[in-house]
């Protein structure tokens, strides 16, 4: 009944979003897909809530002035989601709704420029994609890994792409996010070259996928995102210069401290 609220206790409470969910995950075989798993011809994933649901939360939403981001990982579960956002947005028309996919790991090719027609933003994680890659061939075959995790596809249609952790599905050192964005490696620098290369991310875009566009994905660009004169004065010293040395070096960086709204909240030496 409030409407969406920003920045309550200085900064530290936002409530302007719902969450949905479309399917489940890919390690399961969960996610909904367009075409049965590989390795499980009888099994094309689950959806868990109906695209009429979808739509009418996005409908609600959207008259509210709420953004609704929904977990959508399988082509066919993103393709839902768009699908009903698609809907809503046709029965009430927005100009800055940011609704969101959240992961939005495996996309057909024809799905892949509706994010920006729609103004869509594919939140994604980039670490899935190293966790995943060791097996996900295996879930979808040879010809669907060429929509899997594809955030250069995506960037090159002019969507931002938030870049987080996931955690607690995985860990939450940022810097594994960065080396996976610029690399598509693990920490060992396996495989040679990185995981389909051509969907890397420029460090430039890698550092905006974990600073200003996540700002901007959450309404909070006005407030944090980058060191501006009038935002909140969040930030890291490191000891390395992540966007300048060997790829190889980016996950042996330490963090020297940490500020929060200007305040020290980590002291390596200390």
């Amino acid at each position: 009944a409030k409407g969406p609220q920003s920045a309550m206790y200085n900064g530290q409470l936002w409530v302007r979003a719902v969450k949905l969910y479309a399917d489940g995950a890919m390690g399961s075989r969960g996610a909904a897909l367009l075409e049965p798993y590989s390795d499980d011809p009888n099994n094309s994933g689950l959806l868990k809530s109906t695209q009429a649901h979808i739509r009418e939360v996005a409908e609600r939403g959207l008259k509210a002035g709420f953004q609704v981001n929904t977990h959508a990982i399988g082509d066919r579960g993103n393709r839902v989601v768009l699908d009903a956002y698609e809907q809503a947005l046709e029965t009430v028309p927005s100009v800055d709704h940011r609704f969101r996919v959240e992961h939005a790991q495996i996309l057909h090719y024809d799905d892949i420029p509706r994010f920006a027609q729609l103004g869509v933003i594919p939140s994604m994680q980039a670490s899935h994609q190293t966790s995943d890659m060791y097996w996900i061939g295996k879930r979808l075959g040879p010809t669907r890994l060429y929509g899997a995790y594809a955030w250069q596809s995506l960037l090159q249609t002019g969507v931002v792409i938030p870049n987080g952790s996931d955690f607690p599905v995985e860990q939450v050192n940022p810097l594994i996010s960065f080396h996976a964005a610029i690399a598509r490696q693990d920490d060992r620098d396996w495989p040679a070259g990185g995981w389909f290369p051509e969907q890397k991310m420029s460090r430039d875009d890698a550092l905006r996928s974990m600073t200003i566009w996540p700002a901007y994905a959450g309404f909070q660009e006005k407030d944090m995102g980058s060191l501006t004169a009038g935002k909140f004065a969040d930030f890291v010293i490191l000891d390395t210069d992540i966007m300048r040395v060997p790829v190889e070096l980016v996950m042996k960086t330490k963090v020297l401290s940490t500020y929060v709204g200007g305040k020290l909240v980590f002291d390596a030496v200390r």
